[in-house]
This record gives C-alpha cells, structure tokens and sequence, in this order.
C-alpha cells in the first residue's frame, strides 16, 4: 500500500529544500515541486533512497551499494559526509530525431556517503530529479582503499510501493531481448530485462530503465518479494561482472513517472541523462528510408548465402537500385554480399571477410549504378558473435563502406545470448554477453571506427539502447526487439498487440529498426501476417528510427501502390512529437512534424480489438488549413481475415479546430499526412 503524505506539493519543496542541511535525510525535488527524492541511512548505516510524487510514495525506501569479489561489499556503516544541489534549465539540438529541440530542467542533489570504518571508503550519490522521473547513478572517486573496482553486483534496488501491471519481456534467456511481451501484476514479474513498464493500481505510470551505459555492464531487474526488485548486473566472462579504475561513474538507474502512458514515450530523460555530442558534425547521415535484399531471404526465395539461390547477385541488386530510383528511396540495404555466408556462420562468424564480395556480387559497378541513380548502398556487416574476428577487421570493413558511398552499416550480432566470441588477454577463447562490459566496450569501438570513415551504424542483436545517440550521433538505430522478420518464420508471428506494447516500453530506450510496411501481409508460406495493411503505414509514424525501410518485395508494392503512397510521403525526421493517446499493450496515436517542411504525419494502432478513438487536431498550426490524406481500415477489415487489405484512401480539408474520429478494424491502424494547404 502506498504511504500517503498529507502534504501539498509546495509544501514538499520547502521541506526537500531544509532537508539539504539535515545530513541525517536529504532530499531534492523536482522544478515543479512534484517529485521528491530522500536518502536516509538506516540503524546499519545502510543509505536507502525513496521516491515519492504528488505526495504518493512510489518507491519506499531501496537500498544502495555494491557487491565486490575481492574485497568487502560496500553497504553498512555509512555516514553522510557532504551534500551539494544544483538546477538546470537548458535546451540543446538533436541533429537529428523526434523532437528537433529538447529541454533539460532538472535540480541535482549530491551526496557524498563513507564509511563509518578502517577502510573508509567513499562513493557518491548523484540524483538528478525532472518533472517526469528521477536519474540516479553511483560515482566512486580515486581512494587509497578502493584503486580497483571488482564488482560481482550492485545492490541497487527498487522496492515499488504498490502492485499494478507490468509488461515484461525476460532476462537472461537465449533470445536476448526478441519477446514478444508479458502481461501480469507487478508482484509475478520474475527476471525481467529493461525498460520495465508498470502501472501501479493509483494509475501511476512507471518506466525503469538505464542510461549512458558506458564501459559497464547492463542490468536486468530481479523482483526479490512482492513489488521489490534489485538489479542484476549481467554478467561477464570473468567472476567480476564489471571491473572499473577509479575514478569512475555507473550508469544512471532512470524512473520516468506519468500519470498516463502517453506521459511515458513523451519524456526525455533517457537522452538528458547523456553527455553532449563527442564527434561533432555527423552530417554525413541523412535520415532516410530505404528498400533492399532482406525480406526475400525472411521469405525463403533466396538466402544469404549460395542456397536456395544467393540474393546478392549483382543483377538482383541493380533491380532494386531501379526499383529505389524510380520511387524515391535513398537507400538499398544489401545483405549477404560478402565472402563467409556458406559457411556454418551462426554463432562463429570467423569465416566472414567484411571487404571481400562474392563473385557474384560486383561491389564498384553497383556503387557506381547506384550513385548515378542518386542512390546509396547500405552496407551489411553480420558477425555471427564472432566480436574479436569483427574488431580485427574493423577498419577494414568501414574503409570498404566509405570506399563504396556507404554512409550507413547495418550490423548484426546472431548468437545466443552470452555466446558472444572474443579472444582473451592471452589468447583464450572466452564468451560474453549482449548487454555485458566487453559488448558494452565494443559497441563504442565500432562507433569510433566507422565515425573515422563517415559511417553510422545500425546495430542488430545489439547491446541495449540507453540513450547513447546523444554523445555519439552515428549511432542512428538498432533492433534490440522482436521486429517484422518475425512475421516472416515466426511461430507465433507478432502479435495485434506487439506495436502498441513497444511504444511503451523498447520504444522508451531509443529508435527501433523494426523494417515495416509488409503490404503482401504474407510470410513464408503464404501465411497471413497478424495485421492490416493501414496498419503497417501507420507503423512509419508509430515506431520511430531515422532510418526507416520499405521492407516488402518491389514486385508487392507495385500491386498495393494505392498504400505504398504513403510510404514515399512520410518523413523520417522530426521536428516535433506528440502522443496524442495511448494505453500501454492496447492502441497509440502519435503525430510528428517533418523537420524539413510543414506537414504533419499521424499513425495509430491498436491490438486485437476495434477501436474509435476522438483526436483533436490541435498539434496543426492555428489558423492554417490542411487537406488531411488519410489511410484508414476498410469498414470490413479485420487482421483475422482477407478484408486485412481493405483499405480506405480519401481526403478532407482540416484545421487545428477540428476533431478526427479514428477508426481502427480488429488488429488494424490509420495513416494521415496533414499536407499545408498554401
């Protein structure tokens, strides 16, 4: 049950704000006098930190600290030595993104904590309170007692003050992180990775999640007892799951609080939590969509490598080159180009030379085809886990790309998780993690490398999205989910609710590449896809990522060109945002202003189950007139049957003064363009 505080939100600000001088509890709340962050030490000298929001408890007291292999776990005896507070209220620029601008307000409380012992040891707790959530992260100064962290866990939990819901997706199993998702109370929740999204029984919303993972491990939530969960380092190769110098600082452990869902996708936590841009000018990606050499291969009509027959056939490709050039897509991702697919490449992608084609695939005649197209061919750099065979040839592989006019790699990482290959200090084969230190280390390298020859990275099978597109800007995309290949040979496909589940919860962390736009709705076998087809253009605007495929076959969209209008009309970069409405795992509606003119863009879904949703259309620009283009579910479509392609095509004129009903069939959608009317 939660705790309440018969206490007014002012109130709450005086007392955080005199709680700064009382050692024995201080407090910081956020500019708007909402949120309240205390850190309490208990009778062991254990701190303990609590959170609570418009006088509600929404974490009790959670402990603190860490667990060594080698020395003393740092968790009692602790006194507070030193506190200080600051605010900010700043606003900084994405080079690219969905919002152009975001606005960092947060008010910062520092607290120096030691030991009580021989030892003496110090870390430092830092809380940075928003209106939206808190961030908190450990800092461990350089100290004579602690030179070298090797830390087997943190003890860092959270300790939820009330049942609710949850949707989950599992830790520690072999899929990483493509799940479909699982919907219980609070309190059933067992390993979960992160984001972890709840709604407590007050309707709170509550999102937990990390950000800025650098050179550490990532964490899944262990739930200990009742609504209380711990975070569970993932592990390593070695008995420390992470091992640090000091000084050094964790990740941030995120809460975005909402009172809705909606709440939760509009915060912007996960990016303020990183440091600025570290590359400088990136202007080298453009955001954009692209077609390619993919689906095909989902579908079984031809693979990676020579059998049943090889996709990347230099032949094959110059279709696609065509089929981009004539509809407007900068972008053509060619997989299985290179030397090593015939081989047994999962989960040992040793075979894998990242500059050398096939001989069927003439690499300079199709980058010259295809510039002279005014196209660009994104590369595709597959490890099959083998990471330290990648790193090896890692500046080979960007030089190649940069060679070529790939501005973009797309990489992969399929292996089960904690099967990644590396070679250890002294040459042993050793095996990590997707989410570990050495993935965590790794990740950056490739950034680096590829920022060196001008090329972003799209990373599947990657390590967690926390928020890192900040500091380094050609980190553009990545999987990190169960995307539309599933829908290809899955079993089960996803599912009607799978969408709206990901806004709320992977779509937290940052961009998905999900590839969608199936209009065929069929995958291998000819078996349906759980879908309609408004649905899959109202995905463009739903699922967000700068770059955005067209994933189905040229020769599909050509029958469904009607739909594939919208595809050639969305944009893919955003000035602006808006979640208009939403509840997590049932339906979203989410507008977007195009960076590069005036036009909004609007998707909706829902799951399995028909809606008709009021939408005020007032994110449009006050006394101006749009002719809205609207995509929308034939009266009869429905997901189950072959009305899933019924689809309506029309257009009104509209102002910021109306309200739009928006229908939406069984497992369907609607996709609108508000085209400015001059």
């Amino acid at each position: 049950m939660a705790l309440l505080f018969a206490v007014p939100a002012l109130a709450q600000v005086e007392q955080s704000t005199a709680a700064l001088n009382d050692p024995a509890a201080p407090s910081v709340a956020s500019p708007d006098g909402r949120i309240v962050v205390t850190l309490t030490t208990d009778g062991d000298g254990r701190p303990l930190y609590s959170v609570s929001r418009g006088g509600r408890q929404v974490v009790a007291p959670s402990a603190l600290g860490f667990l060594f292999t080698d020395a003393p776990k740092m968790q009692r005896s602790f006194k507070v030595e030193s506190l200080a507070s600051s605010s900010v209220d700043t606003s900084w620029d994405q080079p690219w993104g969905e919002w152009k601008t975001i606005r960092d307000r947060h008010n910062e409380l520092r607290v120096r904590l030691k030991e009580a012992t021989a030892l003496g040891r110090v870390m430092d707790m830092v809380f940075r309170v928003f209106d939206d959530g808190v961030g908190f992260r450990y800092e461990l100064p350089d100290q004579p007692n602690l030179k070298t962290a090797h830390i087997a866990d943190e003890m860092t939990e959270f300790s939820i003050a009330q049942d609710g819901e949850a949707w989950w997706i599992p830790g520690s199993e072999w899929n990483r992180d493509e799940y479909l998702y699982n919907r219980t109370p609070i309190s059933s929740v067992p390993l979960a990775h992160t984001p972890l999204t709840m709604k407590l029984a007050d309707g709170t919303h509550i999102a937990i999640h990390e950000a800025a993972l650098v050179d550490y491990s990532g964490t899944w939530l262990q739930r200990v007892e009742g609504t209380r969960f711990k975070t569970v380092l993932i592990p390593g190769a070695g008995p420390a799951k992470v091992t640090r110098g000091t000084p050094f600082v964790t990740p941030w452990r995120t809460m975005i609080l909402s009172d809705d869902a909606p709440g939760l996708y509009m915060s912007h936590i996960e990016l303020n939590l990183n440091a600025p841009n570290r590359l400088g000018d990136v202007g080298y990606f453009k955001p954009g969509k692209y077609v390619g050499v993919w689906w095909e291969m989902h579908l079984a009509r031809s693979g990676w490598g020579s059998k049943p027959v090889h996709g990347a056939r230099t032949d094959n490709v110059k279709r696609y080159i065509d089929f981009a050039a004539k509809y407007g897509f900068p972008g053509v991702l060619v997989e299985g180009w290179n030397r090593g697919w015939d081989t047994a490449w999962l989960g040992d992608g040793k075979g894998f030379d990242f500059d050398v084609p096939t001989p069927d695939f003439d690499a300079k005649f199709l980058a010259d085809y295809a510039r002279k197209k005014g196209v660009q061919l994104i590369g595709h750099n597959e490890t099959g886990g083998s990471v330290s065979h990648y790193e090896s040839q890692l500046e080979r592989a960007m030089r190649f790309a940069h060679a070529h006019g790939e501005t973009v790699v797309k990489t992969g990482y399929v292996t089960d998780a904690g099967q990644l290959e590396r070679v250890g200090p002294n040459g042993e084969p050793m095996r990590e993690w997707h989410d570990g230190q050495f993935a965590s280390n790794h990740h950056l390298r490739v950034l680096l490398m590829a920022h060196k020859y001008k090329v972003a990275i799209d990373a599947h099978e990657p390590i967690k999205d926390t928020g890192l597109r900040r500091t380094y800007p050609n980190w553009i995309s990545r999987e990190g989910a169960r995307g539309q290949e599933y829908n290809g040979w899955g079993n089960p496909k996803n599912l009607p609710d799978h969408e709206a589940n990901l806004v709320f919860t992977r779509m937290l962390a940052g961009p998905m590449d999900y590839t969608p736009g199936v209009l065929s709705l069929v995958g291998q076998g000819d078996t349906p896809i759980l879908t309609t087809e408004a649905k899959q253009l109202a995905l463009y605007v739903v699922l967000y990522s700068p770059v955005q495929m067209a994933a189905d076959l040229p020769e599909n969209y050509e029958k469904h060109l009607a739909g594939f209008q919208f595809i050639r009309d969305v944009a893919v970069d955003w000035a602006d945002t808006r979640v208009l409405n939403g509840e997590v795992g049932d339906y979203v509606t989410i507008a977007r202003k195009d960076r590069a003119g005036p036009d909004w863009f609007l998707g909706s879904v829902t799951d399995e189950n028909a809606r008709v949703l009021d939408v005020k259309l007032g994110f449009l620009d006050a006394g101006k007139t749009y002719e809205a283009q609207i995509y929308r579910d034939g009266d009869d479509a429905d997901y189950r049957t072959e009305k899933r392609h019924s689809l309506v095509v029309e257009k009104r004129r509209v102002t910021a003064g109306d309200t739009l009903a928006i229908r939406l069939a069984p497992g369907g959608g609607q996709a609108i363009r508000f085209r400015l009317v001059k």
